[in-house]
């Protein structure tokens, strides 16, 4: 490995004077009448350039440094110098310039050139050099990073659940299917009319997990607290801006605790996540204020200032219908809040975060406890001035008898299901959870406009490159 000073420690600990070694990517290269060439730099580690003075005298000056284009890489051996010119505290005076890899201009695809965000899409292994994703990268990092401190600090255990199920927590079937069979070779189907996946890999049919919840909740039930942080899929033919095939999911899981309980950490968290992108990525945040979304870090901290007023969802319609606003779809008793309702309850009617409770449980999965009125669900949605829903939660049900009758009415197999039975039969306790797709948090803290551009290598439909 290259022993190297990281560019953004130049910034940080500023040892003018000092000698200093760095390496990175050209992101333009410029010459000067005093016999000298202007090259900024850039490694990844901070938003910032740094600006390199290399000076002709070189000895590989005219063989390589006059051939340097944006994409080349290289290292250089310099000192650390206050810098003359006028926007930039620091630069680096080049004693020893090593190219490490060339970039032809006319083939490499980023240059001063402003490229739309689409195109980029299609060049996804590339576009980390650029201002937008590097920053988007670097934003990923801190709240990722975040994630786990908080729940670390909280005393919860960071548990992998399968990324290959054989259940299906949403009970949407919106699943993409595991198997080893020919593509060619038809799944068989039994006497009783059922699919045979004897002859599969598993057995029986396995897919790509939609949440990692139930097993989740296994292991809440014996640790107390516990998280996951992993990829989930749903195969929703969607092409809107907000849905992607593969994404993120952080779904913490409480035992001995109930739907208020989740609501304050989801909000704990939330603030926690704010705050750690104000204070540890405050040059991207910067960034993304002056060329994404003007406002995002006042609007943030607006956030972390709010209380997250709470509503139920009876309560939430009849705000709506009281509004006198002309929605899309007509806010009645039952449907599911659409986004154009959540939006009006957080940027118009509160002007503040909102947890919405209690819905009804004819438009809720199995797994949510009922309520005393028979009627609704102890479940949440935390919701987000211009974003709408950023979390979905609930308490979960821990009465055998009732878990057993919301399964059979909403068709879900008790005994494929026996094992998320047992932690019923077994000491059961009240245990309460949610889940936040990862890319919508970074998302809005970006205000990037599409889902696709806040993760590295986005899948959706006909859409596998890379």
């Amino acid at each position: 490995m290259i022993k190297r000073t990281l560019i953004k420690d130049l910034f940080s600990k500023n040892k003018l004077g000092t000698t200093v070694n760095i390496a990175g990517w050209v992101r333009t290269r410029r010459d000067s009448k005093g016999g000298f060439s202007f090259i900024e730099l850039n490694d990844g580690t901070i938003f910032k350039n740094i600006q390199v003075i290399a000076p002709d005298s070189l000895e590989n000056y005219e063989s390589e440094i006059e051939k340097l284009f944006p994409g080349s890489s290289i290292q250089i051996t310099g000192t650390l110098l206050e810098s003359p010119a006028k926007g930039q505290d620091i630069e680096v005076s080049a004693e020893q310039i090593k190219v490490l890899g060339f970039s032809d201009p006319m083939e490499y695809p980023i240059g001063k050139q402003r490229i739309s965000f689409e195109k980029l899409r299609s060049i996804a292994h590339l576009r980390a050099r650029t201002n937008s994703f590097g920053a988007i990268s670097r934003l990923r990092n801190t709240l990722a990073f975040a994630t786990h401190r908080f729940f670390q600090e909280k005393s919860f255990f960071y548990v992998h659940t399968p990324i290959i199920t054989a259940s299906d927590c949403e009970g949407a079937g919106e699943m993409f299917r595991v198997t080893t069979l020919p593509p060619d070779q038809p799944v068989l189907k039994k006497s009783d009319g059922s699919l045979d996946f004897s002859d599969d890999f598993f057995g029986k049919q396995a897919n790509l997990t939609v949440s990692g919840q139930l097993e989740g909740e296994t292991y809440a039930c014996a640790l107390s607290n516990i998280y996951t942080f992993g990829p989930t899929f749903r195969a929703e033919n969607s092409n809107t801006r907000r849905h992607l095939a593969e994404f993120w999911m952080i779904e913490p899981e409480m035992a001995f605790a109930d739907l208020n309980d989740a609501a304050e950490l989801a909000e704990g968290y939330l603030k926690f996540l704010f705050n750690a992108v104000l204070n540890e990525s405050i040059e991207d945040m910067k960034f993304f204020d002056a060329r994404i979304e003007k406002g995002i870090i006042d609007k943030i901290n607006t956030l972390l200032q709010s209380e997250f007023q709470r509503i139920t969802y009876t309560e939430a319609i009849q705000i709506l219908q009281k509004s006198g606003e002309n929605f899309e779809y007509t806010p009645e008793w039952g449907i599911d809040l659409q986004s154009e309702h959540e939006r009006f309850l957080t940027e118009t009617h509160f002007s503040s975060p909102v947890v919405v409770v209690d819905y009804p449980k004819s438009i809720k999965p199995f797994y949510m406890r009922v309520n005393n009125d028979g009627k609704t669900v102890a479940a949440m949605d935390v919701l987000l001035p211009n974003v709408g829903e950023i979390i979905g939660g609930s308490q979960r049900e821990e009465r055998l008898s009732i878990l057993e009758a919301r399964m059979m009415a909403c068709g879900v197999s008790i005994d494929d299901y026996s094992w998320y039975c047992d932690l019923r039969r077994f000491g059961s306790v009240p245990h309460a959870g949610f889940g936040l797709g990862f890319e919508r948090i970074v998302q809005f803290c970006s205000g990037m406009h599409n889902i696709r551009d806040v993760i590295p290598f986005p899948r959706t439909p006909k859409n596998i490159e890379f």
